[in-house]
């Protein structure tokens, strides 16, 4: 059983001023239900500003709760890392083992009660939670959309891993060396340590986040080419 005394949520961004005004909007409403739930619960956001040159630092500033991390690690997976140790130097005196990182990303939009079944899960002693996510039907035509129904099972127990729907305790993340520092399948690398670590883990079907169905890849050969190759 994991106790929870801090959630922090990091979030990595790359030139996102259009998509992650939404990203925050929805972050903000799971803060407040996480404090409505469990007011003792400390809460924090960490957005990652990797070599931006657009507007997305201005999206963030102003924003109550929410920290801005610059980097110019210019990869995804080094990003991710640095929002985790901002995270982790917030949440100094609190053992590791009872700091929950929430991981997503800029172009996603998270469910209200994403951040309080999390620290359930952690409640229920798992380490590492596995979510899913759907892409924005906005964003692909009704035979892509088919096509992602088809080839995605999104029940618990699902076999898809998603950087932007990621929660772990910061004690099981120190314990296998964090996020490697790769462009892409940052996020695979880490829960597949994880799991070989042997933390109680769960791949939790009902945390479902919406994503963008975009095309123009901040990660080479991730989300957005797999969309792209939808019916190729």
């Amino acid at each position: 059983m994991t106790t929870v005394q801090a959630l922090a949520v990091v979030v990595p961004a790359r030139d996102e001023e259009r998509l992650l005004p939404a990203c925050l909007d929805s972050l903000a409403l799971a803060v407040q239900a996480l404090i409505d739930a469990r007011p003792t619960i400390a809460c924090h956001v960490f957005v990652v500003l990797d070599s931006c040159v657009d507007g997305t630092a201005d999206v963030v500033a102003g924003r109550r709760g929410v920290t801005a991390v610059p980097v110019a690690a210019g990869q995804v997976g080094a990003a991710r890392a640095a929002g985790v140790e901002a995270a982790a130097g917030w949440a100094r005196g609190v053992a590791p083992s009872r700091v929950w990182v929430a991981s997503t990303d800029a172009d996603t939009v998270v469910p209200p009660h994403w951040l309080t079944a999390q620290v359930d899960l952690a409640g229920d002693g798992h380490a590492l939670v596995v979510g899913t996510v759907l892409p924005d039907p906005r964003d692909l035509t009704d035979h892509e959309h088919a096509l992602w129904r088809e080839r995605h099972a999104l029940g618990d127990g699902h076999e898809h891993v998603h950087g932007a729907n990621l929660g772990f305790t910061l004690a099981a993340y120190r314990r296998v060396g964090g996020f490697p520092h790769l462009p892409v399948h940052e996020d695979v690398g880490l829960v597949r340590a994880l799991r070989r670590s042997g933390v109680p883990w769960i791949a939790a079907g009902g945390l479902a986040a919406v994503t963008s169905g975009r095309r123009e890849a901040r990660a080479p050969h991730g989300f957005a080419s797999y969309l792209d190759g939808l019916g190729a």
